[in-house]
């Protein structure tokens, strides 16, 4: 039988492939948009070798918002992969019934409201560094306009990006409103709504163990107080 831990990560990670394309393409604009060289579309090391002030200031740009959205994936993964570890989904339970099954596990409950926040506050950053990314790309697009291609490719490479920010803060607003664990690559936003069983199941396997090591403890205890006790009676006689 499969894991489905495995099955889960192997979803995100062809979802975060399928992004990956949508994201490069949308962060580097003034690469990928067609633009004007001499009544012909440039071509993409044409756009990357022109060396008009403004266009490698946009360029520039394009690239620090994909250095910042590369920087959000990885805690977003991370996030994720810390989700598909310690929790799991129930379609049985309601979303919102992890809120008081965690506040048995104080760590856990930390952890959670540590990874939502910092999701949350590192979305916030990538959105204003993109909402002046697309600012900086409608001027240079104004300036090297070549026909429609270039409104409809400019369009359409945005709106992909910000349909995935907006499905992002979606997900990490209503994460940290509602204090629970919302996927951000499962269809349809689900929730993680219970304890992983892998680890309810290790962490009872511990506990089992511990117990056993203490009764152990105790049992040696009380052999060495019989010996003290036989060694002093024979004295008292």
């Amino acid at each position: 039988m499969i894991d489905e831990d495995l099955m889960q990560r192997i979803k995100v990670g062809a979802i975060f492939l399928l992004q990956l394309y949508k994201v490069t393409t949308g962060t580097l604009l003034s690469l990928f948009i067609p633009q004007s060289c001499d009544n012909r579309i440039c071509t993409v090391i044409e756009n990357y070798n022109n060396h008009e002030i403004y266009h490698k200031t946009v360029l520039y740009w394009n690239m620090f918002s994909m250095a910042t959205f590369f920087i959000y994936y990885i805690i977003e993964l991370r996030r994720e992969e810390w989700a598909i570890k310690y929790l799991d989904i129930d379609n049985n339970k309601a979303d919102n019934a992890l809120k008081d099954i965690i506040k048995e596990e104080p760590t856990l409950n930390k952890r959670m409201d540590k990874l939502n926040l910092f999701y949350y506050r590192s979305l916030c950053v990538n959105i204003i560094v993109y909402t002046i990314n697309i600012g900086l790309t409608i001027k240079m697009i104004k300036d090297n306009y070549h026909s429609m291609s270039t409104l409809s490719c400019f369009t359409s490479f945005t709106l992909l990006v910000l349909m995935k920010l907006y499905n992002s803060f979606e997900v990490a607003y209503n994460s940290i409103k509602k204090d629970k664990m919302t996927s951000a690559y499962m269809s349809e936003f689900v929730s993680f709504n219970i304890l992983d069983k892998d680890y309810v199941e290790e962490k009872e396997k511990n506990l089992r163990k511990s117990e056993e090591i203490e009764l152990k403890n105790i049992n040696l205890v009380i052999e060495e107080v019989k010996d003290v006790k036989e060694s002093i009676i024979p004295q008292n006689n």
